[in-house]
């Protein structure tokens, strides 16, 4: 694929996969997809298309709508409005014949002789009960709690807005009432977590708005890991150059707590972090506390509870699946597969990578149905773009592939350079304002390719 090509893949939202098509399934095949988002949308819609409407798909989702994480940033500078960012489940409703149950998972467990599982959900009417073959869990991340986060003397909510939708807006209002001369300070916790470049992205987009309405306010960021985690050439430069002024970026920082400042003016609290070095050792003396104005802390997250209450994740917070099926490789858990961001593979943790993992698990399924096994290799294209001020944006794509390692032997998904031909991530060259258009044609495409 040359860099036309893979621009052209980029703007459309995928990469053309090589799906099967699998023969109908022989018997009974009930799926229930549990939450709504971006994983769980893509593969109820595509349980239904591929394998000819023959497999009965039931959405249990609790929200009235759906709101992207991606865009909201810009959302969070007041530059879009917030219906930028909702979408609903009536289409895949209507055009795909999807069945949809307002209310939440409480328990997954054998179902005996009325199917391989008995799914609880609690509804305003009641408890229901759904029967099916498999599961598939997409419900999301929850945070970790943040020391001295609830303590009643801090004088301000702190948001994460990490998960967009009314923090979205509560941080937007912060950061327009903020003093003329205030400090916006952000924390990014250790990877993995959501959407690797968005805190950058954050960063930028939130010190462009000050710098045009706020000049004498500042940003600092406080990243928990050793560096930069995703483009790291176009945030490096936005950092160094656009943003050199009224931007300070601090690698190593991890958030130890949040405290209240007393006497200070404008409502400020303390941030307590510890300096550690790229190995992650503490460095003696390493402790800092930062005043700030508006505190955007992204606490450490894991998994959906379901997957928590199902025991499904593993001690780092998110559940091992099988990179064929997103099926769970834990024992005894056959038919119970979890994908988007509650999933641990080598995959980053991303909408558009959600709605690539979401295929490939439909997939395997409508081949299991069918008495066949997942396909072996797999491929899948994480891409996006990344506004660095209200006007520029950049952009990276990878394609994985999914492979066995030749030493360890283990399978993981791969990163392929597509333009140069080495293992890794494509970057764009530097921002510019046909990627900033690019990116609502991006956006677009994506959203209405899974609630569509």
């Amino acid at each position: 694929m040359n860099k036309r090509e893979l621009l052209k893949a980029l703007s459309a939202g995928s990469l053309a996969l090589p799906w099967s098509r699998a023969a109908q399934p022989a018997g009974l095949a009930r799926v229930v997809v549990v939450g709504g988002g971006m994983a769980g949308a893509t593969a109820a819609k595509y349980l239904r298309l591929w394998s000819q409407r023959s497999i009965e798909v039931t959405l249990v989702e609790p929200s009235a709508q759906y709101t992207s994480n991606i865009m909201s940033n810009l959302v969070l500078t007041g530059q879009y409005s917030p219906s930028i960012l909702n979408y609903g489940w009536s289409n895949l409703q209507r055009n795909y014949g999807i069945a949809r149950v307002v209310g939440s998972v409480t328990a997954v467990e054998p179902g005996g002789s009325l199917g391989a599982w008995k799914v609880s959900i609690a509804t305003a009417s009641g408890t229901q009960v759904r029967y099916c073959e498999r599961v598939v869990l997409a419900p999301g991340i929850q945070f970790d709690a943040v020391p001295s986060m609830q303590d009643a003397s801090v004088p301000a909510p702190i948001l994460h807005a990490w998960q967009a939708g009314p923090q979205t807006l509560q941080l937007r209002d912060q950061l327009a009432a903020m003093p003329a001369t205030g400090r916006f300070v952000m924390t990014i916790p250790k990877a993995p977590y959501r959407c690797p470049p968005g805190p950058y992205e954050r960063a930028c987009v939130v010190a462009d708005y000050l710098k045009r309405n706020k000049p004498g306010a500042q940003v600092l960021v406080l990243d928990a890991n050793p560096d930069i985690m995703a483009e790291r050439e176009n945030f490096s430069l936005a950092f160094g150059t656009m943003y050199a002024s009224n931007l300070r970026y601090l690698s190593g920082r991890v958030l130890r707590s949040v405290q209240a400042s007393a006497g200070q003016a404008g409502g400020a609290v303390r941030v307590d972090v510890v300096v550690r070095d790229a190995s992650g050792q503490e460095l003696v003396m390493g402790s800092e506390t930062h005043e700030a104005q508006v505190l955007n802390v992204i606490p450490p997250h894991r998994a959906g509870a379901i997957v928590q209450a199902l025991g499904l994740a593993d001690a780092g917070g998110f559940a091992p699946v099988d990179g064929r099926s997103f099926e769970s490789t834990l024992p005894g858990r056959a038919g119970l597969h979890v994908i988007g961001d509650a999933a641990k593979t080598t995959l980053p943790k991303a909408g558009h990578v959600g709605n690539q993992g979401a295929k490939i698990c439909a997939d395997a399924i409508v081949r299991a149905f069918a008495g066949l096994p997942p396909y072996a290799t797999p491929t899948a294209n994480s891409a996006c773009f990344s506004p660095l001020s209200n006007s520029l944006a950049s952009w990276l794509t990878a394609v994985y592939q999914y492979e066995q390692d030749p030493v360890s032997g283990a399978w993981r998904f791969v990163a392929r350079d597509q333009v140069a031909g080495t293992v890794g991530a494509t970057e764009a060259a530097g921002p510019s304002t046909e990627q900033f258009e690019k990116m609502g044609t991006w956006y677009r495409s994506l959203m209405n390719e899974t609630y569509l």
